[in-house]
């Protein structure tokens, strides 16, 4: 659902350009459940700050991006499918990484580490596992440079979530005490409230099903600016289907995805309604765009309710309709994390390149308040370059 990612794009970060000699240069990956393309940034992290110093995407190969979606549900020959994807994908980070270094002049040799989360195409922490997609080995060696990944697993096997992996950076970040919150609109979307202790969950789709609805439809890969869904109406029957998910209801901490969210509960949901009366392809895009601003606002309410201040990131930050309709539903104000210094669309790269450093430097940054773990874990496993 980014739009940055249709094309390979840069940007530099603080006008004072490379890192000095005290610095701490982390670079951080991410490819979400929207898999559209991989976002990075090279971020210096020393003594405490949290500075970007460049930017950059590019999108997914259309056969790779096919497969990933693909390998979210059984098929033939997957260990092997699989495999090569994440070679595939891997190739696709040291690209961003390359990327990165050119826009900055640094070397390889002064990054500490890249965080790299890889592709989720599973996941059940119900039954004690999540599955990225990754070749961490191979990025490492492309790159010459150390890299953090499986971010999720030993937190799931703490007998936690494993989701989400930003609340703790978010706090780090924007800080906490000032009924504040963070909204990530991925794929999915997902809150974290800055109390003391951070809380943090899923509160269900963002930008996924709209995404696959699209693809579907026509062709493309995200309804730009949500104007596809802006020419739909709302069927009040379908949203009250979808609305009815068991999943909604759920307390935190909870955590979901494609497992659940797929076309497929979609399309079992629309199968249901009488066939007289079943809505057009743009009433099913208004449709779920309501739905994910009916259960993030659902959720502000119930789990949140001395929010006064949300801060959106992720690609659905840049949806002018999404972003309306959600101002209009949310009991606060909204506004994005460009205003506190952070481009919507590399909150989550940053996260990454803030996680690696907490693993190298042995601090944990899962969450038992958010994850539901019976304790604070290290998050990720290092491969050295």
């Amino acid at each position: 659902m980014n739009p940055r990612a249709a094309e390979r794009r840069t940007s530099g970060g603080m006008p004072d350009g490379a890192p000095g000699p005290a610095s701490e240069p982390y670079i951080g990956l991410m490819s979400g459940t929207s898999t559209d393309g991989v976002d990075g940034v090279l971020a210096d992290l020393g003594g405490g700050a949290i500075r970007v110093l460049a930017s950059a995407a590019l999108a997914l190969p259309d056969g790779l991006r096919h497969e990933l979606l693909a390998l979210n549900t059984p098929g033939p020959d997957e260990l092997a499918r699989a495999a090569r994807a994440a070679n595939a994908l891997a190739d696709c980070y040291a690209a961003v990484v390359r990327e990165l270094l050119a826009r900055t002049g640094l070397p390889a040799a002064r990054v500490r580490a890249i965080g790299a989360h890889g592709q989720t195409v599973r996941h059940a922490p119900e039954s004690g596992y999540t599955i990225q997609i990754n070749a961490p080995a191979r990025l490492a060696e492309h790159t010459g440079i150390a890299v953090v990944a499986d971010f999720r697993s030993r937190d799931v096997a703490a007998g936690g979530q494993g989701a989400p992996l930003v609340p703790a950076f978010h706090a780090a970040r924007f800080g906490c005490g000032a009924g504040r919150a963070v909204l990530n609109l991925g794929g999915i979307a997902n809150l974290t409230v800055l109390e003391d202790p951070v809380r943090g969950f899923d509160t269900g789709p963002a930008n996924m099903l709209m995404d696959a609805w699209t693809r579907r439809h026509l062709g493309q890969p995200y309804d730009r600016d949500g104007a596809w869904a802006a020419r739909g109406r709302c069927h009040d029957g379908l949203l009250a289907a979808l609305r009815a998910e068991p999943w909604f209801g759920l307390a935190p901490p909870k955590s979901t995805g494609r497992d659940l969210f797929s076309l497929g509960w979609l399309d079992a949901r629309i199968d249901a309604l009488p066939a007289a009366g079943r809505p057009a392809p743009a009433d099913v895009q208004a449709t779920l765009l309501r739905l994910s601003v009916e259960t993030i606002a659902e959720a502000v309410r119930r789990h949140a309710p001395d929010t006064r201040e949300i801060l959106a990131c992720g690609g659905g930050a840049r949806n002018p309709v999404l972003m309306a309709a959600l101002a209009r539903a949310l009991p606060c104000r909204l506004t994005t994390t460009d205003a506190h210094g952070v481009p919507a669309q590399d909150v989550e790269a940053l996260a990454f390149a803030w996680l690696a450093q907490a693993h190298v430097q042995g601090r944990p940054a899962c969450l038992p308040a958010v994850t539901g773990a019976r304790h604070a874990t290290l998050a990720g496993c290092l491969y050295p370059a």
